[in-house]
């Protein structure tokens, strides 16, 4: 853990309202909605750990809320 206290892959509140406005809104379809996206910023988590421990995203704990590590790839990508 860093000296300030925070983990190096939480997204912060002010960090997280620059980030918010750059990534692409995703409208949900009317008439077949389908599953509920998972959130942006936790999954933006989930990118900062894979990238700040270097595993592999398959690895990524579901202990961490973060989702998997495929969606957090593919949200990466999509990106």
């Amino acid at each position: 853990m860093r000296k300030g206290g925070q983990l190096p892959w939480i997204v912060s509140d002010e960090l997280w309202e620059r980030i918010e406005p750059l990534l692409p809104k995703i409208e949900r379809r009317y008439r077949h909605p389908g599953r509920k996206r998972f959130d942006d910023r936790k999954a933006s988590c989930g990118i900062l750990f894979v990238l700040y421990t270097a595993i592999p995203w398959d690895f990524l704990p579901q202990e961490l809320s973060f989702g998997s590590g495929m969606t957090c790839w593919c949200r990466l990508r999509d990106w």
